[in-house]
């Protein structure tokens, strides 16, 4: 019996997903803004393709990478994470006050890190599933929980100087040219997209995304399931936290505030709806990447920093438009794409 549901739920999970035109086209938009934007560049600044910038360029869009997997699965379960930022950091100060204060051993402390992410994971899980506090708030909230914890245990000190393989983690290059943090995000995504794919994880939030009282009555633990997505999601933010640590190979309790809206930005720019039930982890890498080639390309422009913010805000506003008008039930451009394939495929 559990293995029929799982197969009701896996075909009514992809009966839910868009045609395959729409979902080409949520890939494609970030593609082509790519595109301009490498034209643009090319003609504006040619120094931006030095292959020293283009590696500056993945080895900035790394922790993103790691936190954009766990963020697309959130997300496509209609649910929002906006406590990721304080959960690396302070995933990051109790790594680093255990190894500096305490003489813990690097692993074991790096490992203690990644639990303590997936801890602060499940306590939002469960005031989100059993407090029954919105997605919003409580993650919200819970950012200023985990935030003056972090502020508490660090007491305003910078821990610096973390041994190997931190550093190494943050700001190696493999034959001194290839980070090792970019590597860590694209592999950390080719998991995520085979989760997202093959396993009841993914099938599971895009079921629940897509219409939680139907998932309800199809027989899956809606709270379960949304626990394991925060957890999971806590998880990589711990993760993020050492990799932000090895960047300078220095922490304090006031790091990571950009991570989260960086993060959903990007997410949201590779196709994945806020409304769920829809997502994707190929969008969300080609989202990291745009968001980071324009952050780049403005620092290489000498632009004020101000200026950074405002156009990755016009590039969300852009793309959030740009999918809602292909959401179910609305939009010029969803049905002028209905049209072209009739004429191309027949009804």
């Amino acid at each position: 019996m559990e293995s029929a549901m799982n197969t009701d739920i896996g075909r009514g999970s992809r009966k839910r997903q868009v045609p395959w035109y729409e979902r080409y086209v949520n890939i494609l938009g970030p593609v082509v803004m790519i595109a301009v934007l490498c034209l643009v560049m090319a003609f504006v600044e040619p120094g931006f393709y030095r292959l020293s910038n283009l590696m500056i360029i993945l080895q900035d869009a790394s922790i993103y990478m790691v936190l954009a997997m766990g963020m697309t699965i959130v997300i496509t379960g209609r649910g929002i994470d906006l406590s990721i930022g304080a959960i690396a950091a302070l995933s990051a100060v109790v790594m680093a006050l255990l190894i500096k204060d305490l003489g813990l051993h690097v692993v074991p402390g790096m490992l203690i890190a990644v639990l303590v992410g997936v801890a602060c994971g499940a306590a939002n899980g469960f005031v989100i599933t059993r407090v029954r506090v919105p997605d919003l708030i409580a993650t919200l909230s819970m950012d200023l929980v985990y935030r003056g914890i972090a502020l508490v245990l660090a007491a305003g000190i910078v821990l610096s100087r973390l041994p190997e393989p931190i550093p190494f983690l943050g700001r190696g290059r493999l034959f001194d040219l290839f980070p090792v943090a970019a590597l860590i995000g694209i592999g950390t995504l080719g998991v995520g997209l085979l989760l997202y794919r093959f396993s009841n994880l993914g099938r599971y939030a895009i079921a629940i995304g897509g219409n939680t009282e139907s998932a309800v009555l199809a027989g899956i633990d809606v709270a379960r399931h949304k626990l394991y997505q925060y957890m999971l999601m806590g998880g990589l933010a711990g993760f993020a936290g050492i990799m932000l640590t090895g960047r300078l190979n220095a922490i304090q309790a006031t790091s990571g505030q950009g991570l989260t809206l960086h993060t959903i930005a990007a997410v949201v720019v590779g196709g994945t709806s806020l409304f769920g039930g829809r997502g994707s982890m190929l969008g969300s890498l080609v989202g990291v990447l745009l968001l980071s080639m324009v952050i780049n390309a403005l620092v290489n422009l000498r632009l004020d920093f101000f200026w950074q913010q405002v156009a990755a805000g016009v590039i969300i506003i852009v793309s959030v438009g740009f999918y809602s008008s292909l959401q179910e039930g609305g939009g010029a451009l969803r049905g002028r794409l209905k049209g072209w394939r009739r004429r191309l495929f027949g009804p």
